[in-house]
């Protein structure tokens, strides 16, 4: 089961219907699904789960940012996590990364600077969101743009980052993810 966790500022905001449900969507074709909030996950939840998808949120929304302790669980848990755009950026937060202003909207040329069983090469993806991250030395640059890191994996946990969004463009990231 796949546990996808809405990082947007209450449930059922309008951000759900944009940055969750085509994660949901995507995801329901592999493996069974369960949404939750991110003031609502339970280590129950945590525990039932085999991957744990962090969805992104809309430019404005930095809600989550002030609960940053409800995301404590990241340190510990064993499970695959995939953390989209404000995703990436609180598995950052929680490991020590520095957030710097960076906004970007719309197509961005990617390139890949280390293996790794997401995605290869260089690719277009679609851009929406308002920093970038330095990541902490625990941390691998897995993808670049010429402005900033686009996407993280932990150096001993199969914690990954994408700054950018797949379920927009670029589906199969979100398929490797879960399948690997």
């Amino acid at each position: 089961m796949i546990l996808l966790i809405d990082l947007n500022w209450k449930k059922n905001s309008l951000g759900y219907d944009e940055f969750v449900v085509p994660i949901l969507t995507l995801a329901e074709r592999l493996d069974s699904c369960t949404v939750k909030h991110y003031l609502d996950v339970t280590s129950q939840d945590l525990n039932h789960c085999n991957n744990i998808i962090l969805s992104g949120n809309a430019l404005k929304d930095k809600a989550f940012m002030s609960e940053a302790e409800k995301f404590l669980w990241l340190r510990q848990t064993e499970k695959p996590v995939l953390g989209i755009c404000a995703g990436m950026e609180i598995i950052g937060l929680i490991f020590g990364a520095r957030l710097d202003p960076l906004l970007e909207i719309g197509m961005t040329q990617i390139t890949s600077v280390k293996d790794n069983p997401l995605f290869c090469g260089e690719f277009k993806a679609y851009s929406l969101h308002n920093y970038c991250i330095e990541p902490a030395d625990m941390f691998d640059i897995l993808a670049k743009s010429t402005k900033c890191v686009q996407a993280i994996r932990h150096k001993s946990k199969k914690l990954f980052g994408v700054l950018f969004h797949p379920e927009v463009r670029n589906q199969e990231i979100v398929s490797n993810f879960i399948s690997q």
